[in-house]
C-alpha cells in the first residue's frame, strides 16, 4: 500500500531543485500549452531558458505588471513501485532582462536542445504543493 503525503513549500522547492526536468503550463489564445524544459531553482524562483520566437518568450515578453500566470510541474516517481514524489507551482512568470543576471543564468543553465537560447524565463511562485508517495511499510 503507498501513503501519500502532503509537502510544505519549502520541501517542494528543495525537491524541485534536485531534478531538472519538467513541464511548463501557460495559456495562448485561451488554450493550453505545455512544455517540457530543463530548470534550475534559484533563491525559491525557478528559471528556464528559452528562444526567440517561443510562446512563452513572446508572451513574457508582452506582459505587464507582475507576468503572465503559468503552473510548473516536476515529477520523480518511480514507474515499479509507483513510489516518489510531485511538485506543482504557481505563480507569474517574467523575461530576465537583466544582462548580468541573464549572464549568470545562461552559465547555470545549459539547454538540452541545439537550439540558440538567448531568452530566460522566471517563475515567482505564488502556490507550491507537492505529495510524497512511500510505501506503507517505510
Amino acid at each position: 500500500m503507498t501513503i501519500k503525503r502532503e509537502l510544505d513549500s519549502s520541501e517542494a522547492l528543495r525537491l524541485l531543485g534536485g531534478v531538472s526536468l519538467g513541464r511548463v503550463v501557460f495559456t495562448r489564445h485561451a488554450l493550453p500549452q505545455i512544455r517540457p524544459v530543463n530548470h534550475v531553482v534559484d533563491g525559491g524562483d525557478i528559471v528556464i531558458r528559452t528562444h526567440e520566437g517561443a510562446a512563452l518568450t513572446s508572451h513574457t515578453g508582452q506582459a505587464d505588471g507582475p507576468g503572465v500566470v503559468v503552473a510548473y510541474e516536476a515529477d520523480l516517481i518511480d514507474p515499479d513501485t509507483h513510489l516518489g514524489w510531485s511538485v506543482v507551482v504557481t505563480g507569474y512568470a517574467h523575461l530576465v532582462t537583466d544582462p548580468r543576471e541573464l549572464a549568470r543564468y545562461r552559465a547555470m543553465l545549459r539547454p538540452w536542445v541545439e537550439q540558440t537560447m538567448d531568452y530566460a524565463v522566471r517563475i515567482r511562485p505564488d502556490l507550491v504543493t507537492g505529495v510524497l508517495l512511500t510505501a506503507a511499510d517505510a
